[in-house]
């Protein structure tokens, strides 16, 4: 396997999706509300991407330090463990690359931004490496789910929207809850897939808390409910807004029945289509207010 391909691998190309879903949400409530401003959102677009991949970069490196990886595993090839990669240019990738994030970020803020935003952005770079490393690593122990509402949903749906000129209301919220819970979705099948390797190594996720049966309602329901929080913005879109919705959940039904219905290694489609439905729906939204 080329060099190159092995780094590509290593930023989990499957999951970007997730970090790219928020912000080309937050542009469609931008363009809807007629406060649709192109350099901010493509900076916010950059920092959400470099930020996931430094998310994705930190786990696999703390993972393999803390020795919760192994080789042949389920999930895709790590390439630390796999012995492609070193552990050190790991590392400095993972740095390397949250800096990239950070530069950007507190250049985005001082153009567009207020002074508190910059809490927000230290908190995302806090979380990038809390996900996976520190006293206490969030997808250890059962809270990686919530990170990634909070980080994929909450935080770039809203500051995406407010650093185009919008302002914050509680309906904004609660869209960005809904777009991170189509997040979630992606690491609850990451989690189902890996439940027996994570239970063999301790990790403490919240597929090896609650079981399979209960993840499976949880990715149920996290679609049903992520549609009913967005569903605002498709109804001030369009008097047709409701179709979209509903060929999502006719879709996301269809992952469900794949996810009870498989286990292991032939989940590993499933985890990109999840990611690719969340895409798209905030593409559709988007369509909808050019």
């Amino acid at each position: 396997m080329s060099l190159l391909k092995v780094w590509i691998e290593a930023m989990r190309l499957r999951t970007l999706p997730v970090s790219l879903a928020g912000v080309i949400f937050a542009g469609a409530l931008g363009a809807l509300a007629w406060h649709f401003s192109l350099v901010p959102w493509v900076m916010c677009l950059v920092f959400a991407l470099l930020a996931q991949i430094a998310s994705n970069f930190a786990n696999e490196y703390y993972d393999f330090k803390a020795g919760l990886d192994k080789a042949g595993r389920e999930g895709p090839r790590r390439g630390v463990t796999e012995g492609d990669i070193t552990p050190a240019a790991m590392k400095t990738a993972t740095f390397l690359t949250l800096g990239l994030a950070c530069a950007v970020g507190i250049v985005l803020v001082a153009l567009y931004g207020e002074w508190w935003m910059y809490l927000v952005g230290v908190a995302t770079a806090l979380g990038v490496m809390a996900y996976s490393t520190g006293p206490y690593p969030l997808s250890h122990h059962g809270l990686g789910e919530v990170a990634v509402v909070a980080f994929f949903g909450i935080i770039p749906v809203c500051l995406t929207y407010m650093l185009m000129g919008g302002a914050f209301s509680w309906w904004l919220l609660a869209m960005s809850v809904g777009v991170g819970l189509m997040g979630a979705n992606v690491l609850v099948v990451n989690n189902y897939r890996d439940i027996e390797d994570d239970r063999a190594a301790g990790k403490r996720t919240l597929a090896v808390r609650l079981g399979l049966r209960a993840m499976s309602s949880l990715y149920l329901a996290n679609g049903f409910m992520a549609v009913i929080l967005t569903m605002p913005a498709w109804l001030a879109a369009s008097r047709w807004g409701w179709v979209a919705p509903c060929v999502y959940l006719v879709l996301h039904f269809m992952l469900y029945l794949r996810l009870v219905s498989r286990r292991g290694r032939a989940l590993n489609p499933l985890l990109g289509m999840t990611a690719v439905l969340m895409l798209l729906y905030a593409l559709a939204l988007a369509l909808m207010g050019i």
